[in-house]
């Protein structure tokens, strides 16, 4: 029997992605079906003093036309936060459809259903609304200065926490008596997602049954359930199904509940009929949830050898407009507990203000507070070696993790359960020939060149768990997941995920994992997600979870039906259950050729004629797995760039990326997770990133002004691997998916400073834009 674990199987989906087959929700038309278009604020922060809807209401096929006030009179509550990060966080209401006042461009101030969404969106422009403009404020580092303009009078500061982590007195303590302090101030700009697929709802209420079916282009349908039930519309659960269909992309954006979720869930029971609404990509810039935005002064105190002995980091975090669904988690307990990275710190001491701005709101972007972290700590790593006179490798290497001290415990309460830091650095040095990079950058300064190498050695700590400590530190819900197996009579099988899949490849994945579990093809396995009616309750898939939580949930249940095949196989065969094996796929007698496969285990189980006493018919098992830690994937990552000085262009030479995710299912699969991620993350490094004017106008909200990497502007990718097995899971698999996006913006930037760091030039403002290097360069 082939091991499909470890296999480079192609993705079974692709086929219908490919051909033009898949199910968005955009795709899903229902009869009778109305269409939505918002009106939104073009404003950042005003009162709303009246809003005229006659005209839209006369337009032809219009249906109805709602307001806030609508939704508010008809008990529709505010969008609820999901992750308390302190007792005295402010968490100002957020309303559905702004009742009084906006607070971003973009802000729902109406909704317009008609018969075509052609109609809805030209009567919308018929919607009047008087507004009165107030100040607005988009910087967080302004919002917090007096005088400046409120967001909410909730928080008159515009600060809704402060929260902060690990020793304050002992960090400054030894920052005082340290032979070399290296201090930065860094902005790790405000990233926009730019999903392929925009965000797309359905709302389908069925009067007779009382019940409604909300399609939404979600990464965790039960989640969304969840909160628009018991906290939004007040709808009991069991009359909610949500469906998830196929999903173009999520990076984290699809995580969130959505005011556009609940508006057509609401008025599809007002109106007893379908509403959908579609993102344009115009809403998509200013509605979907940003990314990063957070401003950090870094101090790093170092012994006059090299040796680090502590760390303290002051961060000022854009929240935008309103605390989105985990909002108050990215820049806190995902970002503050990773500042130790590699390395063997003493002390570390954070500190994190959460600050409301006239923005669209922020929230987890692929990496979400890891790759804010890992660009704090290698920024300061880089610096450091320049100001020390050391090479960038060697001071890391001199003040990593040894291998042998795991588990390992940070001074910012994270236990590291395993890691070998120095191997994954020695691999990539020794793929990219590191020193003779080194080499050649002294040739090329003398004759004018600019070439830089930049490393990167980050950790990630990823699949969120367990739910007791996710509930300690604040997170409102649980972070299990669940699976069910159901063998059929013939052997096949199909297998219902609570995680989502929106690109990671889960169909091919998680059937590699049951097909070697039970002995048989992964073309015999279908793979079930997305649809709350179907599968057991999880939490869906984002922090790269899937795999190691969800997958480990399919195991289990795998195992669970190894136990009982291996009692019907030892009924079936008249021997002991002690001398039944599982080899080859097949249920053996030890020893014999007898042996029983799954198909006719199956079919006994389900025809149990000649069955054990006492044994449940059928073959079908859940499994909701709580993990005992979270998995902490790491690597080193290595770029070599060459830099114009006439233009400032910067052209990547080489990029090698070096990934330690435990245990691979499908390499080709995680390979492609990377590559992924290093163009997101090589995209926010050299051209991406959010720029709002002083009125609170996004000045990048369209293709034209936010730059994306194109295929064209990105390297061939050297990958490779080490392999630490995370002990604590069944599969000893970590995250894959977001390590890429973690390593390589940092990795980058390095690079690109190295290049110019003989002119004196410590630091160069993310985007690496061609303008901005120029400046650099010839600022000097």
């Amino acid at each position: 029997m082939a091991n499909y674990i470890g296999s480079s199987l192609k993705r079974k989906e692709d086929r219908r992605f490919i051909t033009g087959k898949g199910t968005y929700t955009d795709d899903i038309v229902l009869p009778n079906m109305t269409y939505a278009y918002i009106v939104r604020s073009p404003h950042a922060h005003a009162r709303i003093k009246a809003i005229h809807a006659d005209k839209a209401l006369a337009h032809p096929g219009v249906v109805a036309v709602f307001t806030g006030k609508d939704l508010q009179d008809d008990g529709v509550n505010p969008l609820p936060t999901g992750w308390q990060i302190t007792d005295s966080m402010i968490e100002p209401p957020h309303p559905v459809v702004a009742v009084d006042r906006v607070r971003y461009v973009g802000n729902p101030v109406a909704v317009v259903i008609a018969n075509s969404r052609a109609a809805a969106k030209d009567a919308a422009e018929l919607v009047e609304v008087d507004y009165e403009i107030l100040p607005a404020v988009v910087d967080a580092t302004r919002a917090i200065e007096k005088g400046a303009p409120t967001v909410h009078d909730e928080a008159p500061d515009n600060i809704s926490f402060t929260w902060e982590l690990g020793d304050k007195a002992a960090t400054d303590d030894a920052l005082s008596k340290a032979a070399h302090i290296t201090r930065l101030e860094i902005v790790n700009q405000r990233l926009i997602p730019n999903a392929m697929e925009p965000r797309s709802a359905i709302g389908d209420y069925h009067p007779a049954r009382d019940e409604l079916t909300l399609y939404t282009s979600s990464q965790n349908p039960h989640l969304i359930r969840l909160l628009m039930c018991a906290f939004v519309l007040g709808i009991p659960e069991h009359k909610v199904r949500v469906v998830s269909p196929d999903v173009g992309g999520g990076f984290g954006s699809k995580i969130f509940h959505y005011p556009e979720e609940v508006i057509v869930s609401w008025a599809s029971r007002k109106l007893g009929r379908p509403v959908k609404w579609t993102a344009e990509r115009s809403e998509s810039f200013l509605t979907d949830a940003h990314g990063r935005d957070h401003y950090t002064v870094a101090e790093m105190g170092i012994d006059k050898d090299g040796t680090i002995l502590a760390l303290r980091v002051n961060t000022i975090a854009n929240l935008g407009a309103y605390l989105s669904t985990f909002a108050g988690g990215i820049p806190t307990w995902l970002y503050g507990t990773l500042l130790a990275g590699q390395y063997k710190y003493p002390h570390i001491y954070v500190q994190t203000k959460g600050v409301f701005t006239h923005t669209t709101p922020v929230d987890a972007y692929r990496g979400a507070g890891r790759p804010e972290a890992t660009f704090v700590v290698e920024r300061l790593m880089d610096t450091a070696a320049r100001e020390l006179g050391m090479d960038p490798a060697e001071l890391r290497r001199k003040n990593f993790i040894p291998a042998d001290a795991f588990p390992y415990e940070t001074p910012v309460v994270l236990t590291y359960d395993s890691g070998n830091y120095e191997a994954s650095l020695e691999k990539a040095m020794q793929i990219i020939d590191y020193q003779k990079w080194r080499d050649e950058q002294a040739k090329a300064r003398n004759q004018g060149r600019l070439i830089g190498i930049g490393l990167s050695c980050y950790i990630e700590a990823c699949g969120i768990a367990p739910s007791k400590v996710a509930g300690a530190i604040g997170v409102r819900a649980g972070l299990y997941e669940g699976a069910s197996i159901r063998v059929h009579p013939t052997g096949q099988v199909t297998v219902y995920t609570g995680s989502h899949s929106h690109g990671q490849g889960h169909e091919t994945t998680f059937a590699q994992i049951v097909a070697d579990g039970l002995g048989v093809s992964p073309e015999n396995v279908e793979v079930v997600h997305g649809d709350t009616a179907q599968i057991p309750f999880g939490m869906g898939t984002y922090g790269s979870r899937s795999l190691a939580v969800g997958g480990s949930a399919i195991w289990r249940a795998v195992e669970k039906i190894r136990e009982k095949a291996k009692k019907i196989a030892a009924h079936k065969l008249e021997a002991s259950e002690d001398d039944i094996v599982f080899e080859d796929g097949k249920w053996v007698v030890k020893g014999t050729d007898r042996a029983l496969t799954l198909g006719e285990i199956a079919l006994t189980a389900y025809v149990p004629h000649d069955y054990p006493e006492g044994l449940e018919p059928g073959l079908e098992e859940n499994s909701f797995y709580d993990p005992a830690n979270f998995t902490f994937p790491f690597g080193t990552h290595i770029a070599v760039v060459e830099i114009d000085p006439d233009t400032g262009k910067v052209q990547i030479l080489r990029y090698v990326a070096v990934d330690d995710v435990g245990n691979v299912i499908n390499p080709m699969i995680v390979d492609g997770q990377v590559h992924g991620g290093l163009a997101q993350g090589i995209g926010q490094a050299l051209w991406e990133g959010a720029v709002y004017d002083e009125n609170g106008q996004l000045l990048t909200g369209s293709m034209m002004d936010y730059a994306i990497p194109k295929a064209d502007d990105l390297p061939h990718f050297e990958v490779d691997r080490t392999v630490t097995p995370c002990p604590h899971n069944p599969l000893g698999v970590k995250g894959a998916g977001e390590t890429g996006t973690i390593a390589s913006t940092v990795c980058i930037v390095n690079a690109v400073v190295d290049a110019v760091s003989h002119l004196g030039i410590k630091d160069i403002p993310m985007p690496l834009t061609p303008e901005r290097v120029w400046r650099a360069i010839h600022g000097k």
